[in-house]
């Protein structure tokens, strides 16, 4: 049966090759649905729904099914149904469900006001959280037929817990306690002990030896201690407990020993024991296939029933009636027609005459009757339900439910790795069905036979790639396919984020990831902007944004392509206020212009700290950008100092003053808030002495050969290298420039400055008339 969407399942037995499952299914809050497996534990048939459950505090899940101890088949679960809790019954796995029947009298004789169909005793069927102590239902193996809980007789929520006896030889309970109890099991059930559970100090306990008709107290100690849990000896022949406990919470443990032997000055004989017959609430004596018979002791009778003693009497199997089977996988009881008794119906989804999975071309197989055996029933002769008189051949099925997986799950490999590819079909016939298989980069092979035989396809791409995987599937009848896409990638080795390190407020600023190796395919990118927990994901390696607010943002990126993931960060100063001068230079760098990451970086910090140093302006208010690509070209952002950031004309005219000699050149401006000219004039002359002192030590430090690092490009112009320092070059090694390290401490702004006048270095490094204030 193909199930509706569930939210949970938990498996509550596995006894007798049979599984009951409790399934949560997407329409229930508060309960589950019982389910019970065929033999196979392949289908799976309703049994019971509305099972009540409740979250612990650990939110664990409890579910109100209890399996009773003694009697196979016997369960007890407390279902909800319209907001009321009922405890039901069944003696035949889930079959039939009872509901018990509620206590005449109370434990003081006084009659009780609970009459079916109306009112019907509920258990609390709980376990302990102390595993020291029962939980409010026990039962034993070595007691069949004795259960002892506590609950009420009402239908709606739970109140306060009362005890009862319930004797499976009995279609009655009684009440024994007005509170619950711990209860403890000895000498197979023929001494029951019960101890108050409360929080507050005990003395007593009190002990029943005719399965609680009757109750003795006894005081197990002269001083009141606060009761953690009940022991006995090993052996469910044992009359020794063990009450542990506490005089008060800061004292160590008390343990007091109690000794039942002296009570029953003898061993049981035959003669000391009657024999009762295993019945339903209706007084059916075949249960499960059979009539069974019990010891019980005399009530009587004061002996020890000890080790050799077994409750089981007799058994005698009965003929199979009706009530020996099950609805079947895709049938269900009609409980609305009264008129139809126990018949079995087909669900609208289920076909009684559709072949099962197994069926081959050429066998046979009966159609199912809509009734099956229940499990572990012994009934013999009889009524069959199950024989059917519908024989069919099995016909030729198209290929269905066709799947196509790889051994590991991996659907992500690198170049080279050994793919074993895992075919899969539900339903048709195999061994007349071929399968084409197209591993998607030109090999194609068919197999006859294939999901029978488990061969394996087994595959190695060696070219990065998204490879279209498919099988088909095809006979006579019909033909069914399956697709899987297998990425074929490098794992990736490292990301480099590109972005403005200065942006105005509510600027569009370009976020760019810059991923090696450069061939990586199907890269998925998540950004993570400021401190914001929820990243933003893209499949293009770049990003538009906006920072609302002046201050210091971090960005962070991460790539993955499935087999691998790196990350990048880099942060980004945010003001209202900066001035921003675009820079190109001669097409002389672009011969050295490797267009990588490092590179840039490397040429920014060496403009910025010559500038700095020739200029006299604070390193920190100069950053030099080098854009990406060709031509090499680049932004100079200059911040006014920290004490001056909303004063920008008093640190443009501190510039002019420093230079009053310098000359004045026209520049085409965009402006974002209001700024001095003049200053701006002085300041361009500035930087354009500058660049072209820069540009001269870019060619001389990126032309030379240093130790231990990678050149990008070489200059082939001899006119040019006699300008640079006279270096001879290695022509298949390639060094990469790491900035600042590579700049002299003592370098000489006015050397560099002089330079000024020399057309060669005119024509190395030029700065554009266009400057951009914030």
């Amino acid at each position: 049966q193909t199930l509706p969407k569930i939210k949970d399942v938990h498996i509550v037995s596995t006894d007798e090759s049979q599984v009951f499952l409790a399934l949560q299914e997407w329409y229930q809050t508060d309960s589950y649905n019982l389910y019970q497996s065929d033999p196979q534990g392949v289908y799976y048939s309703v049994v019971l729904e509305n099972v009540r459950s409740a979250k612990q505090p650990e939110e664990s899940v409890v579910i109100d099914i209890l399996e009773v101890r003694g009697i196979k088949g016997v369960f007890l679960a407390n279902q909800k149904v319209d907001g009321k809790v009922r405890t039901l019954i069944t003696y035949n796995k889930g079959r039939d469900w009872e509901p018990l029947a509620p206590p005449t009298t109370d434990m003081n004789g006084k009659p009780v006001n609970c009459k079916s169909p109306d009112c019907h005793l509920h258990l609390h069927l709980r376990w302990a959280d102390n595993p020291y102590v029962s939980g409010t239902v026990h039962t034993k193996d070595s007691a069949p037929g004795l259960i002892m809980g506590a609950g009420d007789h009402h239908l709606t929520n739970f109140l306060l817990p009362v005890s009862f006896i319930i004797s499976c030889n009995s279609p009655f309970c009684f009440q024994v306690f007005e509170e619950e109890h711990h209860i403890l099991y000895l000498d197979h059930g023929g001494v029951i002990v019960a101890i108050k559970d409360t929080s507050i100090p005990l003395k007593i306990l009190k002990f029943s030896i005719d399965e609680g008709r009757t109750w003795t107290i006894h005081n197990f100690t002269s001083t009141s201690v606060f009761v953690d849990g009940l022991l006995s000896e090993p052996g469910d022949e044992t009359l020794v407990m063990t009450v542990f406990g506490h005089i008060s919470y800061r004292s160590d443990w008390e343990l007091v020993k109690v000794d039942f032997r002296q009570s029953f000055p003898r061993q049981c004989t035959e003669g000391d024991y009657d024999s009762w017959k295993l019945t339903d609430l209706q007084g059916e004596k075949c249960i499960m296939g059979q009539e069974r018979s019990f010891r019980k002791r005399k009530d009587t009778a004061f002996c020890i029933k000890g080790r050799s003693y077994t409750s089981a009497l007799t058994t005698k199997p009965c003929q199979c009636s009706e009530k020996d089977f099950n609805c079947d996988y895709g049938f269900e009881r009609a409980q609305s027609l009264k008129t139809e008794g126990d018949r079995c119906f087909a669900d609208f989804w289920h076909d009684p005459d559709s072949p099962p999975d197994d069926c081959h071309q050429g066998h046979n197989f009966e159609s199912s009757t809509g009734y099956r055996k229940v499990v572990s029933n012994l009934c013999e002769g009889g009524v069959n339900k199950q024989q059917s008189a519908k024989q069919h051949t099995c016909p030729l099925l198209p290929p269905r439910g066709l799947q196509l997986g790889i051994k590991g799950q991996m659907l992500a490999v690198a170049p080279g790795d050994d793919i074993t590819f895992i075919v899969h079909q539900e339903q048709g016939d195999t061994s007349s069905t071929k399968y084409q298989v197209d591993l998607g980069d030109g090999m194609r092979a068919i197999y006859q036979n294939l999901t029978v035989t488990d061969e394996p396809i087994q595959h190695r791409y060696e070219q990065q790639g998204v490879y279209r995987v498919t099988v088909k599937a095809e006979n006579v009848a019909g033909y069914d396919q399956a697709t899987i896409y297998i990425q074929v990638t490098a794992p990736l080795q490292e990301v480099h984020l590109e972005v403005v390190p200065i942006a105005g407020i509510n600027q569009e600023v370009n976020l760019t990831a810059v991923v090696l190796p450069f061939e990586a395919n199907l890269t998925v990118f998540y950004w993570w902007i400021g401190d914001n927990l929820q990243p933003k994901m893209s499949l293009g390696n770049s990003l538009i944004t906006r920072f609302p607010e002046e201050g210091e943002v971090s960005v962070t990126v991460q790539a993955s392509n499935g087999r691998s993931m790196v990350q990048d960060t880099k942060n980004v100063h945010v003001y209202d206020r900066f001035q921003v001068i675009p820079l190109a230079f001669s097409s002389n760098l672009d011969r050295l212009n490797p267009n990588i990451p490092e590179w840039r970086e490397d040429v920014g910090q060496v403009v910025t700290k010559i500038l700095s140093k020739i200029t006299g302006i604070p390193q920190v208010s100069l950053v030099t950008m080098v854009k990406r690509g060709l031509p090499t070209t680049a932004d100079l952002y200059v911040l006014p100092p920290e004490s001056q950031r909303d004063k920008r004309s008093v640190f443009v005219d501190k510039v002019i003053r420093s230079y009053p000699d310098w000359g004045q050149f026209n520049f085409k401006s965009s402006s974002q808030g209001g700024v001095a000219g003049p200053g701006v004039w002085a300041l361009s002359v500035i930087f354009l002495i500058s660049l072209l002192a820069t540009g001269s030590f870019i060619l001389y430090k990126f032309k030379r050969k240093l130790p231990g690092r990678n050149v990008y490009a070489q200059m082939h112009n001899e006119k040019e290298q006699e300008m640079t320092s006279p270096v001879n070059h290695s022509e298949d090694t390639q060094h990469i420039i790491q900035g600042e390290e590579f700049i002299d401490d003592d370098l000489d702004s006015q050397t560099l400055g002089n330079a000024e006048g020399s057309p060669a270095f005119c024509s190395l490094i030029r700065i554009r008339t266009n400057t951009h204030y914030y």
